[in-house]
């Protein structure tokens, strides 16, 4: 049956965020939800099937609070609470509005899925958090985001960014400048996630002062690291031997989040992630949380999370030829 029900706009702010650009957000949900939502007199109009309009209307209620609350709407916002409707699980985007920072321009720093806000709670939780996961999940910047607020609420006295340069064979002799301008390039993330929630004055000021340190892994060697918050970025790259030697590092009062992706790593082959190789090893450890983020937790282009999964099964198919292969050449001897 055809029904026509009402959801009334209270704030501007929502209309315009609910719309997005070019109504990209409505057609959104138009088209996941087999309904027309149209703008009239302030309101929001939806029509269709009646259990699709009663979804809309839950989905209004949802998104209005959390516009309320601070947060921006866009596709990849609509596009992940439209998933949690279909799966009856709306409510649980309530999780959603937790801010850990606000970034220099008053924007409030908040998980975007539930992956995320998994994440988040294991590094409160935890001396040690590994987070691993593909590009554009929030690995890196969430991590800095708790580094930030733990160093605002003096939790912490510094920030200590850290990774293995393996494109510079880990000695960097080469690159010119001092050791900062040497691993520039491979933290430009990091600085990046600094910047937006320091701002860059605060950031070179905090940087002169040593309470924000720079450094490649290979200078961890030998240090105990009291009262820091430290993130090893890119640890896909680590070796066995420089993942051990990170972890215990670990002073009194500090906390460590430990990040990558293992589809990326740019060891030689017969070396193997000294990420996968802590994980399997610590897992059950207390005071160590450990999560996996996945292509549903992509915070990027909605293109990015289509690649993840092509580029999985593609893994999955090879992986599965290999194999067969393996069974065939073993029955043969």
């Amino acid at each position: 049956m055809i029904v026509q029900k009402n959801f009334i706009i209270k704030e501007e702010t929502f209309e315009r965020e609910l719309f997005g650009n070019f109504d990209e957000n409505i057609k959104l949900i138009e088209e996941a939800l087999k309904i027309d939502v149209i703008l009239r007199e302030g309101n929001i109009v939806l029509m269709g099937e009646e259990k699709n309009v009663n979804k809309a209307l839950k989905l209004m209620t949802e998104l209005h609070q959390s516009v309320s609350n601070g947060k921006n709407l866009d596709k990849q916002s609509i596009s992940y609470s439209l998933s949690l409707l279909l799966e009856g699980n709306e409510d649980k985007l309530k999780e959603l509005e937790d801010t850990i920072v606000l970034t220099q321009k008053g924007k409030a720093v908040q998980p975007k899925t539930l992956g995320q806000k998994e994440y988040i709670n294991l590094i409160k939780n935890n001396d040690i958090t590994f987070g691993v996961g593909p590009a554009g999940t929030g690995k890196t910047y969430l991590a800095v985001a708790m580094a930030v607020k733990a160093f605002k609420r003096d939790e912490v006295s510094r920030i200590i960014l850290t990774r293995p340069a393996v494109e510079a064979g880990e000695n960097l002799g080469f690159l010119p400048g001092d050791l900062k301008d040497k691993v520039d390039p491979y933290l430009r993330p990091l600085y990046d996630a600094l910047f937006d929630m320091l701002g860059a004055d605060k950031f070179n000021k905090y940087l002169e002062r040593g309470l924000i340190e720079v450094a490649p892994l290979a200078f961890m060697r030998g240090r105990t690291l009291d009262n820091a918050f430290i993130i090893l970025d890119e640890a896909q790259n680590t070796t066995r031997e420089q993942m051990k030697m990170f972890l215990t590092r670990l002073g009194f009062g500090s906390k460590a989040v430990v990040t990558g992706d293992l589809t990326q790593t740019d060891l030689p082959d017969n070396k193997r992630s000294g990420l996968l190789h802590a994980r399997d090893v610590l897992k059950g450890v207390e005071g160590i949380g450990s999560i996996t983020l996945t292509e549903r937790d992509v915070v990027r282009h909605a293109l990015v999370q289509r690649i993840i999964v092509a580029y999985d099964k593609y893994d999955k198919k090879q992986e599965e030829i290999k194999n067969k292969r393996q069974e065939k050449n073993t029955k043969k001897k």
